[in-house]
């Protein structure tokens, strides 16, 4: 079934993608900055599933990180420099966060590491994962971004944008090469993600929320199937046609994402 690597992998949607990947019997690469958790996730993989299972732990703000983890993603397979690795035939760009304050008043370094996160980190594993597919006539790139990337919400709805853009670009360049590119663009969903961001969720009606599984189980799918945009759930196809053509006063006047 061919080896994934996750960025993000041990919580939220990263982790529901790694246990739904290696329940369909992949392997795994996963990728994150806590490596205790990272090998638990990994033990519970391996005995569920059996899934053969790398960790790699990496904190993608940090240059010399996203390089060996860029270095993984290169692997071609087959040569005597590539160690008796598989290549990574799916990639999944999902590390992610967001700050929960304004720009204005929050730190400037935390602002400037969302942006290496998941828009620079981005930029170069795709890149490296890009070539050997394109060695080896396939493989998949999903790229998590956000229905917020159309939305006037600071720094992480501003990555997601470039993601968004960027993402529809590759796709564009890979036409008919047997490499595929995706965007999933969840709405809000039942993660540690808002937890974490300090956004409680009682914040949201219980209709705006979706649930992991169902997420990644259509990710996953409109992957399989050469979908450039995922947006699971009518309401947020809804809501995202809403907002792309909606004047931009008007959505600048509903404020941040949240």
């Amino acid at each position: 079934m061919g080896t994934a690597l996750i960025t993000g992998g041990s919580a939220g949607l990263g982790l529901e993608l790694a246990r739904q990947l290696a329940a369909r019997g992949h392997d795994l690469v996963l990728v994150a900055r806590d490596e205790g958790r990272l090998n638990k996730v990994a033990e519970e993989l391996r005995s569920a599933h059996g899934a053969a299972v790398e960790v790699l732990p990496a904190d993608l703000s940090v240059p010399d990180d996203v390089a060996r983890v860029a270095q993984r993603l290169a692997v071609v397979g087959g040569r005597p420099e590539d160690g008796g690795l598989r290549p990574v035939g799916l990639l999944v760009n999902n590390a992610g966060f967001a700050t929960g304050a304004s720009f204005a008043t929050g730190r400037v370094t935390t602002e400037r590491r969302g942006i290496d996160v998941m828009v620079r980190a981005v930029v170069e594993l795709t890149h490296a994962a890009v070539g050997q597919m394109l060695e080896r006539d396939r493989g998949a790139i999903l790229n998590v971004g956000s229905v917020a990337a159309l939305t006037a919400g600071g720094t992480y709805a501003a990555a997601k944008a470039y993601v968004r853009t960027f993402t529809e670009s590759l796709a564009v360049e890979l036409r008919g090469t047997g490499v595929t590119a995706t965007l999933l663009s969840p709405g809000f969903t039942h993660t540690e993600f808002h937890e974490r961001a300090g956004i409680p969720e009682s914040a949201i009606p219980d209709w705006g929320w979706l649930d992991a599984e169902y997420v990644v189980r259509t990710a996953l799918a409109d992957v399989r199937s050469g979908v450039v945009l995922s947006t699971p759930s009518v309401r947020y196809k809804l809501a995202s046609a809403v907002l792309r053509a909606a004047p931009r006063r008007a959505v600048r006047a509903l404020g941040k994402y949240r």
